[in-house]
Parts: structure tokens; C-alpha cells; sequence
């Protein structure tokens, strides 16, 4: 990555890209490897984690031009923060269960960050669902934002609740219809978004995970539905709605 980034020597397109533009892929990368995995690709997934490692490595080889860190840096703080958040495993703090670990990640984790505002002279204090990224895919944001809510208190205590709450989204989305008002219906379904992912939270299920099957799901069965009307000497075009929907259910007991 030195030698694309030098002047005169190295490649012209390395050279003129910086932290925002490099930004857009490392996301991508960072998909690609999610990707990897949900296919059980483990050949794959050796490919992607080197591509975001790149990633990592770019970014902090920008950083090292600024004079303001190198990749060495980068693999120290994260080796401290390792050791900082695992005092159980490297110092002498108790509690092997998963929950108590989470609950002293957390914790060790909200007294860096006071620390850290407190070093660049900002208010300790911050509201209760404050440090959550803006650029996080909305079903995971949602997802933290809710978490954040719910150790505070505010939340549900039964998945039936939340189930009642969607029925009450997906009536007013109705409602909105009933009233030709297609712009008020499309904000409730946004409304119907978020108590969604919050029944999937209640049910221990990652939103993002379970809807990237669900599209796995929906394209293994519409290819079903292609190669069956190709026997038929057909295109789904040519097919009607009926007759796509009756293959959709043969597709889908099949994998029953």
C-alpha cells in the first residue's frame, strides 16, 4: 500500500482516493464477507477477509500520511482494548457466563468512552441511546436503538406485546389506505419496520441476519419458478400471476 501510494511511482486511482472515498468500500467489504458466510463459502470468505483487511490497511496508510497513525497502531489499540475488556480471561475479575461477560463488556466499554470525552474536555453525560453510528444499516440501528432503550427499562416484557404493537402499525397503515393517502401509509410502514425488528430482538433473532435468508429464500424459489416455466417452454413474463403462484407453492413444498 506504500509503494500505490507514493507520488510518481505508484497508482494514479490509489493516489487520488482519501477516508470518504475509500469509506463507500470498505462497507462493501465488509457485506461481502457477511455474504461469505451466509452461503458457508469458507474459500470465499478467505478471499473477503483479505479484501477487507485491505481495507484496514488503506485507510490506516491515509491515516500515516497525516501523521496521525500507522497500521502498528491500529493492531496495538485493538490488542489493548482486547485485554482492557477481558479482565476475566487476563486479570483476575470473576464471572465466566456469557451474560455476565457481555454485561462487563458493556460496562468497561461506557467508562472508555466517559474517559475519552473527558480527555478531549466534552460533557461526560449523554443521553440514553447516544453513540449509536447514523451510517449503520436501519435494521441494525434499529435493532441497537432498541437495546439501548430496553436496558433502561423502556420495553416490553413479552414477544406477544410486540406482536399486538404490529397489528397496531398494520392497521394504521390500512387505515391510511382506506383514506387515499399512500404518503401517510408509506411512513407507517416505516413504523411497521421498526416493530418488526423489535419482535425479532424479543426473540433473540438478528433482523439483518434473518432478512438476508429471507432474500436467499425468495431468489432459491423465484429460480424454481424460472426453470419450471422454462420446461413449459415459457418466460415468468408470459406466465400469469396464478400460474407463478401455484409454482411458488410446489417450489416451497419441496423444500418442506
Amino acid at each position: 500500500m506504500a509503494a500505490l501510494r507514493t507520488p510518481g511511482s505508484g497508482c494514479p486511482w490509489d493516489l487520488e482516493q482519501s477516508f470518504e472515498t475509500i469509506a463507500p468500500y470498505t462497507l462493501e467489504e465488509a457485506y461481502e464477507v457477511a455474504d461469505a458466510i451466509a452461503r458457508g463459502d469458507l474459500n470465499n470468505l478467505k478471499d473477503e477477509l483479505g479484501d477487507l483487511l485491505l481495507q484496514v490497511v488503506f485507510h490506516a496508510r491515509m491515516a500515516h500520511e497525516k501523521a496521525a497513525f500507522d497500521f502498528g497502531d491500529v493492531v496495538e489499540s485493538i490488542t489493548a482494548k482486547l485485554i482492557r475488556r477481558h479482565p476475566h480471561v487476563f486479570a483476575d475479575e470473576q464471572g465466566r457466563t456469557t451474560e455476565a461477560v457481555k454485561g462487563l463488556w458493556e460496562r468497561i466499554k461506557a467508562q472508555e468512552k466517559a474517559v475519552a470525552k473527558a480527555e478531549c474536555g466534552e460533557a461526560a453525560a449523554e443521553g440514553a441511546l447516544a453513540g449509536v453510528p447514523v451510517a449503520l444499516p436501519a435494521l441494525t440501528r434499529a435493532l441497537k436503538l432498541q437495546d439501548k432503550a430496553g436496558r433502561i427499562g423502556f420495553d416490553w416484557n413479552d414477544p406477544r406485546a410486540v406482536l399486538a404493537k404490529i397489528r397496531e402499525e398494520a392497521a394504521e397503515i390500512e387505515s391510511a389506505l382506506d383514506n387515499v393517502d399512500r404518503a401517510h401509509a408509506g411512513k407507517e410502514v416505516g413504523d411497521l419496520l421498526f416493530a418488526v425488528v423489535n419482535l425479532a430482538r424479543h426473540l433473540a433473532a438478528d433482523p439483518e441476519g434473518i432478512l438476508r435468508e429471507t432474500n436467499l429464500k425468495f431468489e432459491r424459489r423465484f429460480a424454481s419458478i424460472e426453470r419450471a416455466l422454462a420446461a413449459r417452454g415459457k418466460r415468468p413474463q408470459d406466465a400469469t400471476l396464478e400460474e407463478m403462484d401455484a409454482l411458488w407453492e410446489a417450489a416451497k413444498a419441496t423444500e418442506k
